[in-house]
C-alpha cells in the first residue's frame, strides 16, 4: 500500500467533509439496470437530469429491451422524447445505440471500457459512469463539474479529461472512485458552480488553493 502523503491527507479530508455535506449523495439519473443508465445517460446531454427522469418510466415501459429500442418507429419515441430536448437527434442516437448493442453484444450493455466507448454516442464519461454504477467497477467519470472542481482544488492544472480522471483515481483507492465520483459531481452542481461559486458556505474554504482567488 502507497504511504500518505500531505496530498493523499488532503485529499481524505476533502471526501470526509463532501461527505458529510452530501450525505445523501447518489447518481440524479434514475436507472434500474445498465442498458436503462446508458440509454439516460445518452438522452442527458444538454438537459437536465430532471427532465430524462421524468421521460425515462414511459420509454422503458414501452420499449424495455435493446431489441425493442432498436425496433422502435421513429415518430413514436419522438413524442416521448420531446420535453428532453432535441428529440429527433436523441430518437436516432438511442435507436442506433441499441441496434448496436442487438448486433454486437445480444443486446446486452458490455461492462468493459473498451467495448463501451466503441458504441455510438458512448464517450469516455459515459463509459465510466456505467461502469461506475451500473456494474459497481471503480471508475471516474469525468464530467464538467469533475473537471472544474478538481481544477479548483488544484488536482489537475487544465480541461484535459483523462488527466483529471488519472489525478483523482492516484488520490483516492479503488473502492472509493466511484463514491468521491459522485460527490465532486454533486458539489460542484450545488457549491463550486461555474459562475459565482458559494465558497463562502464552501465546507472545502481551507483546503482549497482557488479560495482566495474566487472570492476577491
Amino acid at each position: 500500500m502507497t504511504p500518505p502523503t500531505a496530498e493523499t491527507d488532503r485529499a481524505a479530508r476533502i471526501r470526509q467533509l463532501l461527505a458529510e455535506q452530501y450525505p445523501d449523495v447518489r447518481l440524479e439519473l434514475d436507472f434500474a439496470s445498465p442498458l436503462q443508465l446508458l440509454v439516460a445517460a445518452t438522452l442527458a446531454a444538454q438537459t437536465l437530469d430532471e427532465r430524462v427522469n421524468a421521460v425515462t418510466p414511459a420509454l422503458f415501459e414501452r420499449y424495455p429491451t435493446a431489441a425493442d429500442l432498436a425496433a422502435a418507429d421513429p415518430a413514436e419515441m419522438e413524442q416521448i422524447l420531446v420535453p428532453v430536448g432535441y428529440y429527433r437527434k436523441k430518437t436516432a442516437s438511442v435507436i442506433k445505440l441499441a441496434t448496436t448493442l442487438v448486433e454486437r453484444h445480444d443486446g446486452e450493455v458490455p461492462a468493459t471500457l473498451e467495448e463501451l466507448v466503441a458504441l455510438p454516442s458512448v464517450g469516455r464519461k459515459t463509459a465510466n459512469m456505467v461502469l461506475g454504477n451500473a456494474f459497481g467497477t471503480p471508475a471516474i467519470s469525468v464530467d464538467t463539474h469533475v473537471s472544474r472542481v478538481a481544477q479548483r482544488l488544484g488536482w489537475v492544472a487544465g480541461k484535459d479529461v483523462l488527466a483529471a480522471e488519472t489525478a483523482i483515481q492516484q488520490l483516492f483507492s479503488p473502492e472509493e472512485w466511484v463514491s468521491i465520483n459522485l460527490l465532486l459531481i454533486l458539489h460542484g452542481r450545488r457549491t463550486c458552480v461555474a459562475k459565482r461559486p458559494a465558497c463562502s458556505s464552501c465546507p472545502l474554504a481551507k483546503d482549497c488553493p482557488s479560495y482566495e482567488t474566487l472570492v476577491s
